[in-house]
């Protein structure tokens, strides 16, 4: 009987040709990291001896080959046939004597005569490996009672070896079937019917950085996560601030959570679990709390090293005692085989209607013909080339998804089995789209685009898109620092791993307009706004514990998702510098902005900050980022101030910030202004009695100077921040700066257009040069070949 069953805590990572990969992993959990506060739910194993007799014994296991050997698993219909009449042989097998007593011995351990509930799952042998995840490849029984039930269980766990997205699988891999043998785990349920259940990551599976925890969670049984039937909530939390023991988490999205997963039924495999809506208010908040989401990475944390590599990890609230338990542990195996040292980029070169949007999977772009597949008995429609689009891809559709450009989903979260099987394939995903079966239309040529962030977006026809690869292994040495402007957080994970020196602006505008999108007076006096408006601020700022609250904890995960991502590197970050036509086109807006003839010379920047009517907003800025330095310890953190027209104005927003606890000095906190108008040259000096330094914006700088409106596309062609007048103020600018000692950079659009400005700041002696993201590589490699002339 030894031979047939292990208890899981008999069981360890020396034995995964006994139990396989899943199994062998929880009992390794159970004996080992038990102490260090990791629940892992006990039971048993059938072994991959007892599975292997099981064939041999009723004579299937020749049948079984022969009829894989005659396969073309490309050919999806007869893969359907025969992946069917196996999984029929081996249901209509008996268990061998000795297996069912085993069965029946561990069974009366566990359970000890009570009716407990159990999950019943498969662990193949050739499973949860490095380089290949295997998700869901075969199948998960919840809630099975009895022990009928739970033989009947195993046996479909076993049939499960030959679902047909499991044979295309192990072909794919290059597996050989017979090499493959299944153990059945059989682990008492965890309660999370009535509590919540998702799926985390070590790492951020889109870009592969490694300092975060990734965690999804919705209400109910974890399968709706992981089958990617259900929207979830989704958390970063930052490794290195959670053991200092800070607050950790840095980001929260709010899912839609439409259903979920609960007990029903006798406990049979067929009727074991049903799908109910979740109520509206429930959706409307997140499905566990902060408390949960950080004890969850600290458990995640302790199993990644001792793993020792990135990890994909399942876990359940139970509902009834509270407690977070792990259910299943595995390698993630996508991003952590990536090389770090090349950098692949996906840029569009033209722009196109958006036809659909969802959550981004892969940084990847493809276009293809859409073909909209309602159901399995549809795949073999799809052709290579073609942009798949169905309700929810789960890896039953592994055998179709491999010959798909790109694959877009009504349903389905980032961490479902068929966003890592997409991930796998390095084909583009666009999933949680809603209504992407409606919107796109069979026949329809498209272009999927998951280079553009965290949202992923499908455009009507075939739009020009260019593919880099380049090698960043050894950078070339220049004399100044290149630094990055980067705005979007979403972006931030992707863009530290290029060659960089840290975030020279990263605009606090763009955090307001893309996470927040509400003017924040209009959140300062929400019971004042109109009914309508009311009804849209109140759909925003779910789950968060009021307006206000929602605004700044906004703030904060913007800032603290870009601080971490560059950690230790400095990241400066710039006030919000709307001016008030923008801030009129935020949600409720338009009641308090001024109408403005020119906007770009009106009411924005520091005179906000210090006027009566703007102050109190200003001063939830000043309380999102001292929550992120002082709080967070993101003291790498910097603060700049925009258009600071004189130095009386530079004297009163400093003292505003130091009465909201941003004192210049205080640890270790540098105000760094915005040099753009030719006051802050000519007078640099004393605007530097305020400051540790300079940024020069070279847009509003050119601008002012020139005497031209840069949105005007009649003067269009003389704005050019080359000229001679404009290099003569940032000549006086870098000069001050350079005598006082201060820092000085510049962060504006020029050095990103013309490599040759740049290489002039470098010959000026600047300390730091900001460039978009996408020119980084291109203008540091043309500074390092360039000669100085003359040399």
């Amino acid at each position: 009987m030894q031979d047939y069953v292990l208890r899981l805590e008999q069981a360890g990572m020396g034995d995964v040709d006994k139990v396989g990969g899943k199994n062998a992993s929880l009992g390794e959990m159970i004996h080992q990291l038990s102490d260090a506060g990791v629940r892992v739910p006990g039971g048993f194993a059938t072994t991959a001896q007892a599975y292997r007799d099981f064939l041999a014994q009723s004579g299937l296991a020749d049948r079984i080959n022969k009829a894989l050997d005659a396969l073309d698993a490309d050919d999806t219909r007869a893969l359907i046939e025969t992946g069917r009449n196996i999984r029929q042989w081996i249901m209509e097998a008996d268990f061998q004597p000795e297996l069912n007593q085993a069965i029946e011995a561990a069974w009366a351990e566990m359970s000890q005569g009570e009716a407990i509930a159990v999950a019943v799952r498969s662990s193949a042998t050739a499973e949860d490996l490095p380089d290949a995840s295997f998700a869901g490849q075969q199948e998960t029984f919840l809630n099975i009672r009895g022990l009928d039930n739970v033989k009947q269980a195993i046996k479909e766990v076993f049939a499960s070896l030959y679902n047909d997205r499991a044979i295309s699988y192990r072909v794919h891999k290059g597996f050989t079937h017979a090499e493959v043998a299944l153990s059945a785990g059989i682990q008492r349920m965890v309660r999370s019917e009535t509590g919540a259940s998702g799926v985390m990551f070590t790492m951020d599976t889109e870009s592969g950085f490694n300092h975060v925890v990734f965690i999804t969670s919705a209400y109910g049984l974890g399968e709706t996560v992981v089958q990617g039937a259900v929207n979830p909530d989704e958390f970063y939390v930052y490794k290195p601030t959670l053991a200092q023991g800070a607050p950790a988490i840095l980001r929260r999205t709010l899912g839609s959570k439409a259903i979920k997963m609960i007990y029903t039924g006798d406990g049979s495999t067929g009727k074991a679990v049903e799908t109910v809506d979740v109520p509206k208010a429930e959706r409307n908040t997140f499905s566990i709390n902060d408390a949960d989401v950080e004890e969850l990475a600290r458990i995640a944390v302790i199993i990644e090293k001792h793993y020792g590599r990135p990890m994909d990890i399942e876990w359940a609230k139970d509902g009834d005692d509270g407690k977070l338990y792990i259910v299943q542990a595995r390698p993630e195996t996508v991003r952590s085989q990536s090389k770090s040292t090349v950098i692949e980029r996906y840029l569009l070169k033209e722009k196109g209607k958006v036809l659909v949007e969802g959550r981004s999977i892969g940084h990847r772009i493809g276009s293809g013909t859409v073909r909209v597949v309602n159901g399995l008995d549809e795949m073999h429609e799809v052709q290579p080339g073609d942009v798949l689009v169905t309700d929810m891809t789960d890896p039953d559709w592994e055998p179709v998804m491999k010959r798909a450009a790109a694959i877009v989903t009504n349903r389905g979260g980032r961490t479902c089995h068929a966003a890592i099987i997409a991930r796998e394939l390095g084909i583009p995903a666009i999933v949680g789209c809603g209504d992407a079966t409606e919107k796109l239309n069979d026949g329809q040529l498209v272009t999927v685009s998951c280079a553009e962030g965290d949202t992923g977006r499908a455009y009507e026809g075939k739009l020009a898109f260019e593919h880099q690869s380049n090698s960043v292994e050894s950078m070339p040495t220049l004399s100044f620092d290149i630094m990055m402007n980067v705005g979007n957080p979403d972006r931030a994970f992707d863009f530290q791993s290029l060659p960089n020196a840290g975030v020279g602006l990263a605009r606090l505008e763009f955090i307001i307009n893309r996470m927040i999108g509400v003017h924040p007076k209009a959140l300062l006096n929400f019971n004042d706004q109109p009914r309508d408006v009311k009804q849209v601020i109140e759909r925003r700022i779910g789950g968060y514990a009021s307006p206000v609250d929602f605004y700044v904890d906004k703030l904060v995960e913007g800032i603290s998702t870009l601080a971490a991502a560059f950690y230790p590197k400095k990241v400066i970050v710039r006030m919000s510098d709307f001016k008030s036509n923008e801030y009129g086109h935020l949600i409720g807006g338009d009641r308090y902005e001024p109408s403005e003839e020119n906007p770009m010379l009106g009411f924005r920047g520091a005179a906000r900050y210090i006027s009566d009517n703007f102050r109190d907003c200003f001063e939830l800025e000043c309380r999102a980022l001292k929550r992120v330095r002082d709080e967070m310890k993101l003291t790498n953190v910097e603060i700049m101030l925009p258009f600071v027209r004189t130095p009386g104005e530079a004297k009163q927003v400093v003292e505003q910030l130091a009465e909201n606890g941003l004192k210049r000095g205080d640890n270790g906190l540098r105000l760094i202004m915005m040099c753009e108008i030719p006051s802050n040259a000519l007078l640099a000096d004393q605007f530097l009695e305020y400051f540790d330094g300079f940024s020069i914006g070279s847009n509003d700088l050119t601008q002012l100077t020139l005497g031209l409106d840069r949105d005007s596309g009649i003067i269009a062609h003389l704005f050019d921040e080359r000229n001679e007048a404009v290099k003569c103020l940032l000549a006086m600018a870098i000069n001050a700066c350079r005598k006082a000692g201060k820092y000085v950079g510049i962060c504006g659009q020029g050095p990103s257009d013309h490599p040759d400005l740049a290489r002039w700041l470098m010959e000026q002696g600047i300390n730091s040069v900001s460039l978009n993201p996408d020119s980084v590589l291109d203008t540091w490699f043309f500074l390092a070949n360039e000669k100085k002339p003359g040399a």
